[in-house]
């Protein structure tokens, strides 16, 4: 880990920072390769896929209704009923974001415009496995895309070597409402739901967090479905003073280091006091940490940076463009932090905000851009599964009041039956 004043730091450090998760070329080949086989084989090449990659010998890619309430009954009524709960948060945040179906302004008399807004009718979420189950991702991606009213929702993930779905991925998609379930992860996953096999439809967009072969090959099928973003190694900032409790930041620095070797977190601070204290305090709760080997290497990609005072601070981290953004300073400066903060994908406010509770169940969505793509893209939401159209409503009256403007710009752009359109209507 980093641990220096920021104005120390080496053109290798913040290049390191700053370029994290984007070596995206590194496996181009290869899933190149993959894309390829599986839009010309289909199923027979995603099954070969899990053979090779999931170690699992599969004779049919969908999971079965019976499949389902096997997982579904072998749960602990606790751990279902605690799903349902961030369901029910999730899909009650999300259901306020929805815009109006249908709105229409009267530009001026005869001039009346409008606009239609309508779901999406396939979509794809793409939900992580290996390392761990992650039941929240489909909660996060099925939920907006049911409350949008999406039509048909399915899931692809990943198998465990028995030719199984985690059980707790199962409840949550039974949970979300999602239509269909496929066994395959990896770029094959993406692929399948981009082209289509005997077995998985074809989407109209793509959506969900994976690692690097999985954000290439969104990137590469963009011809074929939209995707939301590119979604990789999970990255927390964190911009502290004084006030923030090093116990609870140095607990926040492992929560987002135990997600995958790649992953990535920053403290930053003007306080050379609370950074030493964070400091030791991840050495010391790393050395307990139950996934002690993903911590390890990941909190080599990681800093704790010092700087003069909280405006270099709040300009690292627009620059940085984190995924989380956990804003642990005194009562007084939080509003005075948020309200120059212009790229993160969700933010944390107080000590008692961490990431965790947006990534479970206090509502707000947990696919977020990574690697600064921020600066262009918003965090999962209802508006990506749905798309809008516009409408005119124009009287003769209201189309004479601009014709001689039609007229004048469609002849200067040379379009003279643009404008004969116009006056055809004028002609008595």
């Amino acid at each position: 880990m980093i641990f220096k004043k920021l104005s120390e730091l080496s053109d290798s450090d913040l290049n390191k920072l700053h370029s994290r998760g984007k070596g995206l070329a590194d496996v181009g080949a290869s899933v190149d390769a993959i894309l390829e086989n599986v839009q010309k084989n289909g199923d027979a090449a995603i099954l070969e896929y899990a053979k090779q990659f999931d170690k699992a010998d599969l004779k049919s890619l969908q999971v079965t209704s019976a499949e389902i309430e096997e997982a579904v009954a072998s749960l602990d009524s606790n751990l279902l009923k605690h799903l349902r709960q961030a369901a029910e948060n999730i899909r009650r945040f999300h259901a306020a974001q929805l815009p109006k179906e249908i709105w229409y302004i009267e530009e001026t008399p005869g001039i009346v415009l409008g606009q239609k807004t309508i779901p999406l009718s396939k979509v794809g979420c793409y939900v992580p496995g290996g390392r761990a189950s992650y039941p929240s991702t489909v909660l996060m991606t099925a939920l907006p895309a049911k409350v949008a009213g999406v039509t048909e929702v399915i899931v692809c993930t990943p198998p465990l070597a028995d030719g199984t779905v985690h059980p707790l991925t199962l409840a949550a998609c039974k949970i979300a409402g999602v239509d269909k379930i496929f066994k395959t992860g990896g770029a094959q996953a993406i692929a399948g739901m981009a082209y289509g096999t005997q077995s998985i439809p074809q989407v109209d967009k793509i959506v969900g967090p994976g690692n690097v072969y999985v954000t290439y090959a969104k990137m590469k099928i963009r011809d074929y479905a939209e995707i939301d973003f590119p979604a990789g190694p999970s990255e927390v900032l964190i911009i502290a003073d004084d006030f923030a409790d090093p116990k609870m930041a140095a607990a926040d620095i492992l929560a987002q280091a135990e997600h995958d070797p790649n992953s990535v977190s920053v403290l930053v601070t003007p306080s050379e006091k609370l950074a030493k204290s964070v400091f030791d305090e991840v050495e010391k709760q790393s050395r307990t940490a139950k996934r002690k080997e993903i911590i390890e290497t990941s909190l080599k990609n990681s800093a704790i940076l010092m700087t003069g005072n909280m405006d270099e601070c709040i300009s690292f981290s627009n620059d940085f463009g984190p995924e989380h953004l956990q804003i642990m300073v005194s009562p007084d400066m939080e509003d005075v932090v948020l309200n120059q903060i212009q790229n993160a994908g969700s933010v944390f406010v107080g000590n008692y905000a961490p990431v965790p509770a947006g990534d479970y169940a206090s509502g707000t969505n947990h696919v977020l851009p990574t690697s600064g793509y921020v600066r262009m893209y918003s965090g999962l939401n209802t508006a990506h599964f749905l798309k809008s159209f516009t409408i005119q409503r124009i009287s003769k009256e209201g189309l004479g009041e601009i014709k001689d403007a039609v007229i004048d710009l469609a002849e200067t752009e040379g379009l003279f039956e643009h404008a004969e359109a116009i006056r055809k209507r004028f002609e008595e």
